[in-house]
């Protein structure tokens, strides 16, 4: 049987990921996860592609609270009550998030470190700042990982470069796909499957650094090839239908209404198309 092996969220969107044991998953998914996010000067989103090193800074994020801490790579740590400002709307590939400039020292110390105007903004609603409107859980197996490690001819790949909320043991490479339309038990939580995660570059990033160091795209493409002649998938997605509790080691569970959804190619490889383009879609 499939189980949870990891669980990774990223309350600001862009920096370092958070491994908990545990999560409360709630309609709108996990509510510390993409609380945040950061935006440049002209307003728009600053992310992994715009400045790769913004993965080194590891946040900490109190919901009940009300407390953000941002450790450095230096070593430094800046923490605070979080105090909302000025509303602003940022563009999530299309859909308006609305949100609200957070004040305090965060502008200061983030466009310190990224070398240009920076600021942190909260989401208004949890939920919101995810790469995609319904997809606030998403998963990937690590036999997957393994598939893709061999096929890039390396000896491993590090889940967090996908930044997926679930990494699972147990299951055949790309198994995964196979449950798209699905409703799937996630320890207390039961999820529905919608769709395929497109990947751009943010995965050819090393995790730890943010200094590209491995062509994943072109390893998924060779094997998986391209879904409408654009994009490069990796991973599932998909909504909260019943909330609740998800735990290290819970078992994952097909219980219903899967279906083979067109362009998924979960056991071999797929022909070469004759046009690439880089989508987004990475869950930052």
């Amino acid at each position: 049987m499939a189980t949870v092996s990891r669980l990774s969220i990223a309350p600001v969107k862009g920096l370092g990921l958070v491994h908990p044991d545990e999560v409360a998953l709630e309609r709108t998914g996990v509510v510390e996860n993409r609380r945040f996010h950061i935006v440049g000067a002209d307003g728009r989103r600053f992310n992994q592609i715009r400045h790769g090193p913004l993965v080194r800074i590891r946040p900490d994020y109190d919901a009940e609270r009300g407390r953000l801490a941002l450790r450095f790579p230096d070593g430094e740590v800046v923490e605070g009550e979080i105090a909302l400002g000025e509303a602003v709307t940022t563009d999530f590939y299309g859909r308006a998030v609305e949100g609200h400039v957070v004040e305090g020292p965060w502008a200061e110390v983030l466009s310190a470190y990224a070398g240009r105007p920076l600021r942190l903004v909260r989401a208004d609603r949890p939920g919101d700042a995810v790469d995609r409107a319904g997809g606030s859980v998403s998963m990937i197996s690590e036999a997957s990982l393994e598939e893709l490690a061999r096929r890039a001819g390396t000896e491993r790949i590090d889940g967090r470069r996908f930044r997926m909320l679930f990494e699972l043991a147990g299951c055949a490479p790309h198994e995964e796909d196979e449950w798209l339309g699905g409703h799937v038990r996630v320890g207390e939580a039961l999820v529905r499957l919608d769709g395929q995660v497109g990947r751009c570059a943010i995965t050819t990033q090393n995790p730890d650094t943010g200094v590209p160091d491995l062509d994943t795209l072109r390893a998924i493409k060779s094997y998986r090839g391209l879904r409408d002649g654009e994009a490069i998938d990796f991973g599932v997605y998909g909504d909260v239908v019943e909330p609740g509790r998800v735990r290290l080691g819970d078992p994952v569970e097909l219980r219903a209404g899967a279906r083979r959804v067109a362009g998924a190619r979960p056991r071999e490889a797929a022909p070469t198309a004759r046009r690439t383009r880089r989508t987004d879609g990475t869950k930052a």
